[in-house]
C-alpha cells in the first residue's frame, strides 16, 4: 500500500460505530465494537490500514459503556486511573454524554432518540475533539456527523463525506443550538428546507437537512459504490430526495465526488472461519463444500443431499429494496422446475416477509426443499461456505456485501444489474475464463428467474470445469474485495483533498 504523500498529515475519522480498533492505538482499541452494518467494519479497516502505514490517524465516536462494556462505577481507584489516563492519552476520542453511556444499540428505533444522539456526539466533537487534535483532515459518515463539514470549512480543514445511506433528519437551528451546537459561526455553511434570508430569520422555522448539508458543505463527498453515485446523478431512483441528488450531482460534476465500494468483515474467510464444519481454500472448495454442505441441511431440516444445488439468501427480507416478493412469487416455480436436480432454497434473514415463506413452505410442503429461519451469525457463515448460489435480487443497492463475501466461500451470486451488484458481479463468461456470477438487468420475475436458469446450467457443467471456475472466482475476490484495496482508495482522495487550495468562508 502507498504511503500518504503529505508529510504524517493528521486524519481525524468521525464515525457512530466502528469494530475493534489496532491495540498500538489505545488499549481499550480491541473492546470498542458499536455495529450496525457495514460503515463499522469500513471505518475499522481504514483506521487500521492508515495506523499499520504510520500515518497520524485519529478516530472519533460515541462512549457507548454498556456496548463497550465498561462499568466505570465498578472500577477501584487504581483501574479508574488508568481508564481516565488511556481515554485523554491516545487517538481514540470517545464522546461523552450520557445519552451513549446505557445504549445497548448503536441507532434507536425513536427518531427522536437518535436525533439526540447525533447532537450529542456533534456537540463533543466540534466543541471538544477537533480543538483538542487539531486535524490536517476531517473524515465524516453519514447524517449522524452531517453539521461538522460546515464547521470544519469555516475551520479551515478539508472535509470528507461519506453517503453510506440516503437516510437524514431535519431540525432548526434553535433546536440545535439548545443541545450546546453554537451554529451562528457557520450557519451559512448548512442546507435548509428553503433558501435562507439571514440567520435570525431562519434560526426557527427553517429546518437544517442534516445528510444534504453534509453533501453541501464538504470538500469531497462519497458514496459506497461507483455505480449507485451514477444512478443518483442520472436520477434513476425516486427515493432519493431531489435536495441530496442535485447536491451530490455538484459534487458530481465538479469533480469532488467519487465512489469507493466497501469490503465484507474479514471474519468472512474459509480458510480460518471458525463457524465451518470443514476449512478451506481454494484448493479443496469442491470436496469441502460438500461437507459443509451437510452440515448446513443437517441443522436446518433441509433434505441432506450433497449434489442438491443449494441457493443461499443472507440478507435482509426487505420488499422495497431487495426484492424478495420476487423469489417469493417465483419460489414454486423455481423448485419444481428443478425438482429431478433436487434444488433447495434457504433464507437465513429477518424481516416481515419471514411469514409469505413460511406460509409457502406450508402450503407446498416444501419443508425438505426450502427453510427460513432468523438471522444467526453462525448459520449464516455456513451457509456461504455451503451453498452454490447466493440469492440478491436486490430493486437497488447503494454497495451490498454478500455478493462480495460469498465469492470468497466458492458460492456464485445471482443478483439484479444495479449500483454495487453492478460494480461487484459480471456475467460468467461461457468458457467460464471470466465473470464472477449470473447477472440479470430486468428488475421482474422474468429476470430472476432468467438468473436462476443461467447458475443451474452452471451447475450441470462437467464437475471438473466447476472446479476450476470456483477456484478462480475465490482467488480473484480475495484479492479484489479486501479492505486494503477500500483504504488505499480513501488514501488517494486525502493526498488530492490535502493538495488542494481550500476556500474558507470568513
Amino acid at each position: 500500500m502507498r504511503k500518504i504523500k503529505k508529510s504524517n498529515p493528521r486524519i481525524l475519522v468521525v464515525t457512530p460505530e466502528i469494530t475493534s480498533l489496532p491495540s498500538g492505538m489505545s488499549v481499550m482499541g480491541s473492546y470498542l465494537r458499536a455495529k450496525a452494518g457495514g460503515l463499522a467494519d469500513v471505518s475499522a479497516a481504514l483506521v487500521g490500514a492508515l495506523y499499520r502505514q504510520g500515518a497520524d490517524v485519529h478516530v472519533a465516536l460515541p462512549h457507548y459503556r454498556r456496548m463497550f462494556h465498561v462499568d466505570v462505577g465498578n472500577l477501584i481507584n487504581d483501574e479508574l486511573r488508568i481508564y481516565m489516563s488511556n481515554l485523554h492519552n491516545s487517538r481514540i476520542h470517545l464522546a461523552e454524554d450520557r445519552i451513549f453511556y446505557y445504549r445497548d444499540s448503536v441507532y434507536s428505533s425513536y427518531d427522536g432518540d437518535t436525533f439526540m444522539q447525533s447532537l450529542a456526539f456533534q456537540r463533543e466533537v466540534i466543541n471538544n475533539i477537533i480543538p483538542q487534535v487539531k486535524p490536517d483532515l476531517i473524515h465524516c459518515n453519514d447524517w449522524m456527523t452531517g453539521l461538522i463539514p460546515a464547521a470544519a470549512r469555516r475551520m479551515g480543514i478539508p472535509c470528507l463525506f461519506t453517503v453510506h445511506n440516503i437516510h437524514t433528519q431535519k431540525r432548526t437551528l434553535a433546536q440545535i443550538e439548545d443541545r450546546g451546537i453554537d451554529a451562528a459561526p457557520f450557519w451559512q455553511n448548512l442546507y435548509y428546507e428553503r433558501p435562507p434570508y439571514n440567520y435570525e430569520e431562519s434560526r426557527e422555522n427553517n429546518p437544517v437537512d442534516f445528510l444534504t448539508s453534509g453533501i453541501f458543505a464538504a470538500h469531497f463527498i462519497n458514496t459506497v459504490s461507483p455505480a449507485f453515485m451514477k444512478e443518483i446523478v442520472d436520477g434513476q431512483h425516486d427515493f432519493v430526495p431531489e435536495n441530496v441528488r442535485r447536491e451530490i450531482a455538484g459534487k458530481y460534476y465538479a469533480g469532488c465526488a467519487a465512489g469507493i465500494l466497501n469490503s465484507p468483515d474479514e471474519s468472512n474467510n474459509p480458510v480460518s472461519d471458525d463457524f465451518l464444519e470443514v476449512k478451506y481454500d481454494s484448493s479443496n472448495a469442491f470436496t469441502a463444500k460438500k461437507i459443509n454442505k451437510i452440515a448446513f441441511q443437517s441443522r436446518t431440516g433441509l433434505k441432506c443431499d450433497q449434489s442438491a444445488p443449494l441457493f443461499f439468501w443472507p440478507h435482509r427480507l426487505d420488499p422495497v429494496q431487495k426484492g424478495c416478493q420476487l423469489l417469493a412469487d417465483l419460489a414454486y416455480e423455481i423448485i419444481h422446475r428443478y425438482w429431478d436436480s433436487g434444488l433447495q432454497i434457504a433464507i437465513v434473514a429477518n424481516g416481515a416477509y419471514q411469514k409469505v415463506f413460511r406460509e409457502i413452505i406450508a402450503h407446498h410442503n416444501f419443508y425438505e426443499r426450502m427453510m427460513v429461519c432468523d438471522f444467526d451469525e453462525e448459520l449464516s457463515h455456513l451457509g456461504f461456505a455451503a451453498s452454490d448460489f447466493m440469492l440478491m435480487p436486490s430493486r437497488f443497492e447503494p454497495c451490498g456485501l454478500p455478493q462480495m463475501a460469498c465469492q470468497y466461500y466458492g458460492s456464485l451470486p445471482v443478483v439484479h444489474d444495479t449500483g454495487g451488484l453492478h460494480d461487484t458481479v459480471e456475467h460468467l463468461a461461457a468458457d467460464g475464463k471470466s465473470g464472477n456470477g449470473f447477472v440479470f438487468r430486468d428488475y421482474d420475475h422474468g429476470g430472476l428467474l432468467w438468473g436462476v436458469d443461467e447458475a443451474m446450467r452452471f451447475y450441470r457443467q462437467d464437475a471438473e470445469w466447476k472446479n476450476m471456475v470456483i477456484s478462480r472466482v475465490m482467488d480473484e475476490a480475495g484479492a479484489r474485495f479486501n479492505f486494503d484495496v477500500t483504504a488505499q482508495a480513501y488514501i488517494d482522495i486525502y493526498e488530492s483533498m490535502l493538495s488542494r487550495p481550500l476556500v474558507v468562508q470568513n
